[in-house]
């Protein structure tokens, strides 16, 4: 049995799609308990159910972007993994990034099925795991103090929050530095020869992902088109995926 065909075994879609259940009946719980808060608050019932449907409608949307995330990891990480990584706490740019990273550790030189080893799984499933709790664990025991902070409009709480704002941007931009940075010493060197010949395709996957990105950007910010926000990341990620085909096709 071939790696991908045990990643995609009954026994791992039954311990995932547990794990995807059970999170799923706790948000049926919270919905049901903020219904009925809100019934006793003494909201209208024909504005709660607008707002679901409101809220279910935009949640749909940018899931479309999820999606192609997990078909995207899926060929080589089977399909239960990444639909329990995100469907649950995981990230799209952030699952993508620490897969590729886990496995170029793990001395594989793309993240591809045909690479994949038991033990090559495991590193990457562990690192995809264990980076991303830190959220939950920071939050058990500083989240209550923080959003007092932010409660109270004190100067101490306006700084903190644009102080995470500031952290969050300027960690994506190293992230999208390094990447680029990678991609750019792959094209220029070859086997420490600077022969400018090296694979271009990365390269022209950003570059067009960022444009259509810059675009939805624009529509939402200057044309005030904002429902366009909740297509950017499927569309940026669907257009880079077919400008990578095209060349594929060349």
């Amino acid at each position: 049995m071939s790696i991908l065909s045990q990643l995609n075994s009954p026994a791992m879609y039954a311990i995932c799609g547990g794990i995807v259940a059970f999170v799923a009946l706790i948000c049926i719980v919270f919905l049901v308990r903020a219904w009925k808060a809100g019934l006793a608050l003494g909201m209208d019932p024909v504005k709660l159910k607008r707002v679901v449907v409101s809220s279910a409608t935009f949640s749909a949307l940018p899931s479309v972007g999820i999606l192609l995330g997990v078909i995207a990891l899926s060929g080589s990480l089977g399909t239960p993994w990444p639909w329990l990584r995100l469907s649950v706490i995981g990230a799209l740019h952030y699952e993508t990034q620490v897969a590729q990273a886990a496995a170029e550790q793990a001395g594989m030189k793309s993240l591809s099925a045909a690479e994949m080893t038991p033990q090559g799984f495991a590193t990457i499933a562990l690192l995809m795991s264990l980076c991303i709790i830190w959220g939950i664990v920071l939050s058990i025991f500083f989240n209550k103090r923080y959003t007092k902070k932010l409660s109270s409009g004190s100067g101490s709480g306006k700084g903190a929050a644009g102080f995470g704002d500031l952290a969050m941007t300027a960690m994506f931009i190293g992230l999208v530095s390094a990447y680029i940075g990678s991609y750019l010493g792959g094209f220029i060197s070859s086997n420490g020869l600077f022969t400018f010949s090296g694979d271009w395709t990365p390269l022209l996957v950003a570059a067009v992902s960022a444009g259509v990105m810059a675009l939805f950007v624009y529509l939402a910010e200057k044309k005030h088109i904002t429902w366009v926000e909740n297509f950017s990341i499927a569309g940026s990620m669907l257009a880079g995926m077919a400008a990578a085909v095209l060349v594929g096709l060349l």
